[in-house]
């Protein structure tokens, strides 16, 4: 049963992980003017370009934060900076784009791929600053 040792481990950080995960989706669900979920539905393209670039943008820090967390507590702290620069990614989308709910909303695919470019490149940078 050595094996098994770091079971308790595992499912405590992939439990906090995943929690992360929807903490986040809910929080930009309901952050952002526009309702992704149902333009989504409705087949709106550039709906689910951005929302999936946004949680790329926050599961790439936060797969950072898992792998070198040396505790949950640790854990925590890093997903919240991960949150926040997405936040930050968030903000810079809407400065760069006037408009930006409007543009997703009226399934503009260039905004669309102007997001998640931004949110995945802030995951990354903010995933590597983390590795310090």
């Amino acid at each position: 049963m050595a094996y098994l040792q770091g079971l308790s481990a595992f499912a405590t950080y992939f439990g906090m992980g995943l929690g992360f995960v929807l903490l986040y989706v809910v929080l930009y669900l309901h952050l952002t003017p526009h309702r992704e979920l149902a333009l989504i539905r409705e087949g709106n393209l550039a709906a689910s370009i951005a929302l999936a670039g946004a949680l790329l943008g926050f599961a790439l820090p936060l797969a950072g934060a898992l792998r070198a967390a040396v505790n949950p507590l640790d854990l925590a702290l890093w997903a919240g900076i991960a949150l926040l620069a997405q936040g930050v990614a968030y903000l810079l989308v809407r400065l760069l784009l006037p408009r930006f709910p409007d543009r997703i909303a009226q399934a503009e695919l260039s905004a669309a791929v102007l997001s998640a470019t931004v949110h995945v490149s802030v995951g990354l940078v903010n995933a590597a600053a983390m590795s310090y």
